[in-house]
């Protein structure tokens, strides 16, 4: 399926920013109103500040992080990104659920990890560095 022009282009600047290891510019393709959904936490993540916080800090606790695939959505505004990494000493996969608004925004950005060792290590690796900061931006129920 083909991409909207305004996904695409930030889809694109997405995995830039990955490659590059700088995600300074991240906050540019996240609507003010996203949400992140974790795979260790029930509530979502409310904000463009909480999207970035968290990827922020995911990328800097993920080593040896890969995409493999990328699976679109028939509107052109959602992909699936199949992804590889460790955490300390605990192998990885993982996928990325991105949907974005018109204007190419990211507005939910959802992960899922496999296996459960791995997921444990992100978990407490996340928390031990943002948990405190992060528990501000949980929705309400």
């Amino acid at each position: 399926m083909q991409l909207q022009a305004a996904v695409a282009e930030s889809l694109e600047r997405w995995h830039k920013m990955v490659a590059s290891g700088d995600l300074s510019s991240l906050p540019s393709i996240v609507d003010a109103d996203a949400v992140f959904r974790s795979p260790v936490a029930n509530k979502p993540y409310a904000s463009a500040q909480a999207v970035v916080l968290v990827l922020n800090t995911a990328y800097q606790v993920f080593e040896n992080f890969a995409y493999h695939r990328q699976l679109a959505t028939d509107d052109g505004l959602s992909v699936v990104l199949e992804f590889s990494a460790s955490v300390g000493d605990k192998q990885l996969k993982g996928i990325d659920f991105i949907r974005f608004n018109d204007a190419g925004r990211i507005v939910d950005f959802e992960v899922m990890v496999r296996p459960l060792s791995g997921l444990h290590a992100l978990g407490e690796a996340m928390g031990a560095r943002i948990g405190a900061q992060v528990g501000a931006f949980k929705t309400p129920a």
